[in-house]
């Protein structure tokens, strides 16, 4: 297995191993890891990333290139384009704002974390006998709260404690990213049986300007808002062990079921 701290260091074009597979493709939250890395490669002295939208518009395999475009840099803010390639084309294409912090007489928030179990007194989320997708041996993960994939008749979302498993990839904002669409699509809660997704489109904010947690540790929660024509729209949130929400999502992924 390639570690992650290993792989994101790599010069491109990157020839992914297959532990960082979902069937032919990389799985899509390292696909727009690398469009981060490619961006912070690109400008130097970015400020913090502030908002991405990923678009997964083919297979991210074979030989990985990336183009990375300036499309504004203001006195504040900085908007990135990035492309990422490989065998059969554009695989994805990322929109970056980064963003330096603003002094402001305004602050609120409302994604308080949820009571759920410590990580000590939790079980693996993955568990039983169906085998994990190969990038999923790359994280730990412990099951808080919610249901878990394959289970009809419960309401689709989970919460789960996720951290990478190589240590040297537990901090940083390219490490976070990745870790973000590492759990399932939370429709998958309400599948009969396994079956393919894939994602579409990703919108992730930032809410922190560099984001912490305590030893790698990372609260997700996914929630499906409507399962419908093949498709699936869910919102995501993600909290350090202090509780304080670090990112917000949004996510469209097709469903073949």
């Amino acid at each position: 297995m390639t570690v992650f701290s290993e792989l994101i260091a790599s010069d491109f074009p990157i020839v992914l191993t297959d532990d960082w597979l979902q069937g032919r493709t990389a799985y899509g939250g390292l696909s727009a890891a690398l469009c981060v890395e490619a961006a912070r490669r690109a400008v130097p002295d970015l400020p913090p990333l502030r908002s991405a939208q990923f678009t997964f518009i083919g297979p991210a395999s074979g030989p990985l290139s990336v183009e990375a475009k300036v499309l504004r840099q203001g006195k504040s803010a900085v908007f990135v384009s990035v492309d990422l390639s490989g065998d059969a084309g554009i695989a994805t294409h990322a929109l970056l704002s980064f963003g330096v912090a603003r002094s402001s007489v305004i602050s609120r928030q409302t994604l308080a974390m949820p009571k759920v179990k410590p990580i000590g007194d939790s079980e693996s989320f993955f568990t039983g006998d169906r085998p994990l997708i190969n990038f999923q041996r790359h994280f730990e993960s412990r099951f808080a709260g919610g249901a878990r994939p394959f289970s009809p008749g419960a309401d689709p979302e989970y919460l789960i404690w996720f951290r990478h498993r190589d240590e040297a990839a537990r901090e940083g904002i390219v490490p976070l990213v990745a870790l973000a669409d590492a759990p399932p699509p939370a429709a998958m809660v309400i599948f009969p049986q396994p079956a393919p997704i894939s994602t579409i489109t990703w919108s992730l904010d930032l809410l922190s300007e560099s984001p912490t947690t305590n030893d790698g540790w990372w609260l997700v929660r996914s929630t499906a808002e409507i399962a419908h024509q093949g498709y699936s729209t869910q919102t995501m949130v993600i909290w350090n062990t202090d509780g304080e929400p670090v990112a917000s999502a949004r996510q469209n992924v097709a469903i073949f079921l």
